[in-house]
């Protein structure tokens, strides 16, 4: 394990950090897990980008007519919830998966619970929440179409996650 060097996230050069995380899923992961464990760091990318997206859903939502305040919740939900559902879920179920330990499993079971319900509320879209959902979208509609057919792109994003979450949840 000494000469294992941390290899997530991969960052380039110029950034004066270096990776947290060793990450291999080929070396790590016992061959029964491994489709499982990298389709849930799939959904954490999926996620993440649905994160990525919102904010540009939200700056749409805010020019078009939309508060602020969904802006700069959405950057907050951004930056706070990749790192820790990355951290919180991601790390414990590969590491469960790698050791088969069952702490590792509660912690992944009980934050990933965690996760789907706020993925719900997220695909539902409670506006002033800091998130493109279906109701902030369809009530935007009358207000601005343009915007409102952007957000509805992360909406959908939020929608297909919140899916997805909870087929993880049943295959794990």
């Amino acid at each position: 394990m000494a000469d294992k060097q941390n290899n997530f996230p991969p960052l380039p050069r110029f950034i004066p950090l270096k990776p947290c995380f060793y990450q291999d899923f080929e070396t790590d992961i016992p061959d029964q897990h491994r489709t499982t464990t990298k389709r849930l760091y799939y959904l954490w990318m999926l996620n993440s980008i649905t994160l990525a997206v919102n904010l540009i859903g939200c700056l749409a939502w805010m020019i078009g007519g939309g508060g602020a305040v969904n802006f700069g919740l959405a950057f907050l939900w951004l930056i706070l919830f990749t790192p820790c559902s990355y951290v919180c879920w991601f790390r414990p179920i590969y590491k469960a998966f790698k050791t088969d330990s069952s702490f590792n499993f509660m912690a992944f079971f009980f934050t990933f619970m965690a996760q789907l319900v706020i993925s719900i509320i997220q695909a539902v879209g409670i506006p002033g929440w800091g998130v493109c959902g279906w109701i902030a979208t369809i009530s935007f509609f009358g207000t601005n179409v343009g915007s409102a057919v952007v957000m509805l792109i992360p909406t959908i994003m939020f929608t297909a996650v919140s899916v997805f979450s909870f087929v993880a949840l049943t295959k794990v």
